[in-house]
């Protein structure tokens, strides 16, 4: 190679830097052009005209459908924290309604038996209301009087001139107050703490019956009654060399025990009153109505514990 025909390395490389400086300045130049439009662009947005513009398209693409403003459901699942009260009012405006639809039938009778049902409902409940008070202010009036007539007897001890027959040949007699009690029960704070049951229970000694002998089949059956009637007893049975019961020998203390179970029922609006050898050996059941419960009935009710004349009977059945 010539000397001439060897290349000229600094003019290469001149020529190289300065075409690279006016890339750059021409790049540059183009960066300052656009970085001029965009912000005189910005300058020139109108949000006001784009908001109401994006509005007009969000109403027009959401007609028909189940997007028509005459099927608006509410809202089930809660609304996410980051949508705002501006985004939600968007919302509201979108759906306005366009066209008044008329009512619809089926509604409006659904909606009226609602309401008749719920007026029903209520009158139900107030009644329920009137008449679990009426049964708490009953056992109440009950409960004071009771406590207080045991209290006095407990002093007096009064004799109760009245015999419980046993076995029609048989009967505990020449009985007298021995002790009586009195108590309570309500419901739970939850439930109202209404008093739903009223309690008196009395002990009477007396002159007890003589030896009652029973026969082997017969043994069971007379002590189960003397359990039922809540009567002490003492049994001496005599056994055969098989051992199997061939009789036995009962001897039945004089003491009854009277109890008496004053119960609200709440579901039907009566009284309960559940007796043991009140009258005579056994029980008894009487619904009574808690407006019969005033102090001509609880006189009789005390005159029947003590043996006496009463109607008690007559004064309960009322209503």
């Amino acid at each position: 190679m010539t000397k001439q025909e060897k290349p000229n390395h600094p003019s290469a490389i001149s020529t190289a830097i300065r075409l690279k400086h006016k890339r750059k300045t021409e790049f540059a130049a183009h960066i300052d052009a656009l970085e001029s439009e965009l912000l005189a662009d910005i300058e020139s947005f109108d949000l006001e005209a784009a908001e109401l513009s994006a509005r007009r398209e969000q109403a027009a693409s959401s007609r028909g459908g189940m997007n028509d403003a005459a099927l608006v459901f509410p809202e089930i699942v809660p609304a996410s924290p980051w949508h705002s009260a501006s985004v939600e009012q968007e919302k509201v405006q979108a759906i306005q309604p366009e066209r008044k639809l008329q009512r619809s039938s089926l509604l409006c009778e659904l909606r009226q038996q609602a309401e008749l049902r719920q007026r029903k409902l209520h009158a139900a409940s107030t009644d329920r209301t009137l008449a679990n008070e009426s049964l708490d202010q009953a056992l109440k009036h009950l409960f004071f009087f009771l406590h207080d007539f045991v209290q006095q007897l407990n002093i007096l001890k009064p004799p109760i001139p009245r015999d419980f027959a046993l076995l029609e040949q048989y009967a505990i007699s020449q009985l007298s107050w021995r002790e009586g009690f009195a108590d309570y029960r309500t419901q739970s704070q939850s439930a109202g703490a209404l008093v739903e049951l009223v309690t008196f229970t009395c002990r009477l000694s007396g002159k007890g019956v003589p030896i009652i002998e029973k026969d082997g089949p017969a043994v069971e059956p007379f002590r189960r009654l003397l359990f039922d009637y809540g009567l002490p007893f003492n049994c001496k049975e005599f056994k055969n060399q098989r051992r199997y019961v061939e009789r036995a020998e009962f001897e039945v203390r004089g003491e009854i025990s009277v109890s008496a179970r004053w119960r609200a029922d709440f579901d039907q609006g009566r009284l309960i009153l559940e007796t043991r050898n009140l009258e005579r050996l056994g029980s008894a059941v009487f619904s009574i109505h808690p407006e019969c419960i005033d102090y001509p009935l609880l006189d009789d009710f005390g005159r029947l514990i003590l043996g006496q004349a009463n109607h008690f009977r007559e004064l309960a059945n009322r209503h």
